[in-house]
C-alpha cells in the first residue's frame, strides 16, 4: 500500500463513500447506500464549505478509505481553531494494512497545516478496537460525548 493517494473527495468517489460507511455493524443499519439522493445534497454542503474536507484514500484509482474533516473557530484554548474528524473508514480488502493510522496521520498534518491548535474525534462507546487505535496514535479520551438524535 506504499502508493496511496490522499486526496479531496469528488462526487465521482461518492458510492464507495458511502459503500464505506455502510460496511459495518453501525452503518448496515443507519446507512442507505442505494439511494445516493441523500448523500448527494451532503457532498454538495460538504465541497461548497471552505471549513470541510473529505478526504480519500485512492489506491491504484480504487477509493480505499476516508475521512472527514471539519475546521471549527472558537473561543476557547485562547481562540484555536480545531479540527474535528469524522467517518473514519477504511475498506473491508485492506483492513490491517496501516492505512488507517496513514490516514490519521494525513488529517493531523492538514489540521497542523492550517495551523489548528487541536485535533478531535469521537467514536462509538460500542467500537472498542478503534478505541485502542486512536489510544495507539496518541489521542486521548479525555470527554465524554452527548447526542441527541433530531430526526427520525
Amino acid at each position: 500500500m506504499e502508493q496511496i493517494n490522499f486526496r479531496i473527495a469528488t462526487i465521482d468517489d461518492l458510492a464507495a463513500v458511502v459503500g464505506m460507511l455502510a460496511d459495518d455493524a453501525l452503518g448496515s443499519v443507519r446507512e442507505s447506500p442505494d439511494d445516493l439522493g441523500p448523500y448527494r445534497a451532503a457532498f454538495a454542503e460538504i465541497e461548497g464549505d471552505p471549513r470541510q474536507e473529505l478526504l480519500v484514500a485512492d489506491y491504484e484509482g480504487a477509493v480505499v478509505g476516508t475521512a472527514q474533516l471539519s475546521y471549527l473557530p472558537g473561543l476557547a484554548h485562547r481562540g484555536a481553531e480545531r479540527a474535528q474528524i469524522e467517518s473514519v473508514r477504511v475498506g473491508r480488502a485492506v483492513r490491517g494494512t496501516g492505512l488507517g493510522t496513514r490516514l490519521i496521520e494525513e488529517c493531523v498534518r492538514r489540521a497542523r497545516e492550517r495551523g489548528c491548535g487541536l485535533v478531535q474525534l469521537t467514536s462509538d462507546k460500542s467500537r472498542v478496537d478503534a478505541h485502542r487505535f486512536y489510544d495507539r496514535l496518541g489521542f486521548e479520551a479525555t470527554h465524554v460525548g452527548y447526542k441527541l438524535k433530531l430526526t427520525p
